[in-house]
């Protein structure tokens, strides 16, 4: 994992992929700036920005009933020499289940084996669970080329570089390997599933943010990781977008703890006033908006995703709110994909899923949607017509 260096210097990872990973150390309260600076963001790379801006505007084939089965037009990848004439056993090696986002997206993920598995497509799902560790995860894979009998392989990395050995090691077999969320450097993956990205979610978000203030406004950043390609990509777009609208960032790496962020808020509220506050993951915005009832100020715009407690405290406090979406139903879509290969079926080979944003004008109709789910659920999970719905999602006990 590349070290953090604060303010705008910060290495960025280059590859599309969610989530979270271990934090490197830096005194916070960095400040990029001064706002008009022309200095290159380091790590920026400006063709992927510009194509991922420009996929928030695409076309997307396949049915927006089922936006976890859209795509992006481009390359496929031929199922024919993968179809078995059996049901097969699918192999997942998966980073960790440390945030909610990725727990809502494994109980998709295996709903959605659970209907495979019904079916008659698939026999079984091993799964294994490296729990944030790069040298676990390496193992987990290593120990299912050797003891799974899989006939397919699905990995969600820890990080980008770490399990690239492995994941080759994993091609090397013969079998498809799909890769999902966060990206891979190894470059043998059958398919990589993910929806559009890191820059097209900073992009949204940070547009949200810009629109709402003026060129000298100060934003305090709420970074939840370095080094996670998801985060580093977001952080980078809105370096460019607050810079460019000529607005002061300052920021701080939390690892998305609660009490970091009460803290981090607290001190730049000792030093003035703070006219928005951008994060890069759901989880962070409603300690931050509890960090201005805390002092008694009035909440500015705060940005979030689309877990239920945050479009829930944006309801309730009338604050002026975004919910950026990294779309969780990207779990169930690797696993379809794999099923799909193993039947004969033709998929993606860089299959980019469409990250539709919540807006003030449809919010409520999202709450609405989700009224009986918990705070911690993400309302794009795309498994409405799964079995154990809603239950599985109300419950949340992990498989």
């Amino acid at each position: 994992m590349s070290a953090r260096r604060c303010g705008t210097t910060t290495a960025l990872a280059l590859l599309v992929g969610a989530v979270l990973a271990g934090t490197a150390a830096c005194a916070p309260g960095a400040t990029s700036g001064p706002p008009t600076s022309t200095a290159p963001i380091a790590g920026l790379d400006q063709a992927a920005y510009a194509r991922q801006d420009a996929e928030r505007k695409g076309t997307f084939s396949g049915d927006p009933a089922k936006p976890y089965l859209q795509f992006l037009p481009g390359e496929t990848v031929r199922g024919a020499g993968f179809a078995l004439n059996r049901p097969g056993k699918v192999c997942f090696s998966n980073a960790s289940l440390s945030n909610v986002w990725r727990q809502t997206g494994w109980l998709t993920m295996y709903q959605q084996f659970v209907a495979l598995r019904d079916a008659g497509r698939l026999a079984a799902l091993e799964v294994r669970d490296a729990q944030d560790s790069e040298n676990t995860q390496v193992a987990d894979i290593d120990y299912l080329i050797k003891e799974g009998n899989c006939d397919g392989y699905i990995v969600a990395p820890a990080t980008v570089d770490a399990t690239k050995d492995a994941i080759e090691r994993a091609c090397a077999t013969g079998k498809p390997v799909i890769v999902f969320d966060r990206g891979t450097t190894a470059t043998c993956v059958t398919s990589f599933v993910h929806s559009i990205g890191g820059y097209a979610w900073g992009i949204d978000a940070s547009t949200f943010i810009a629109s709402k203030l003026r060129s000298g406004q100060r934003v305090v950043a709420l970074r939840t990781a370095s080094g996670v390609d998801v985060f580093e990509q977001r952080w980078a777009a809105a370096q460019k977008i607050f810079r460019d609208a000529g607005i002061t960032v300052t920021d701080h790496i939390t690892g998305a703890d609660p009490a970091k962020i009460k803290n981090a808020m607290a001190d730049e509220l000792a030093k003035g006033k703070i006219d928005a506050v951008w994060t890069d993951l759901g989880d962070q915005a409603v300690p931050a908006v509890e960090a201005f009832q805390d002092a008694g100020q009035p909440i500015p715009p705060i940005n979030g995703e689309d877990n239920m407690a945050y479009l829930r405290a944006w309801k309730k406090h009338g604050f002026e709110g975004f919910a950026a979406v990294y779309s969780c139903f990207q779990w169930r879509t690797a696993l379809l994909g794999l099923d799909s290969l193993l039947h004969g079926t033709d998929i993606p080979k860089d299959w980019v899923l469409p990250q539709v944003p919540i807006t003030a004008e449809t919010r409520d109709q999202v709450l609405a949607a989700n009224t009986a789910m918990p705070d911690v659920h993400s309302a794009r999970f795309g498994g409405e017509d799964l079995p154990g719905f809603p239950q599985v999602w109300i419950e949340r006990k992990m498989p």
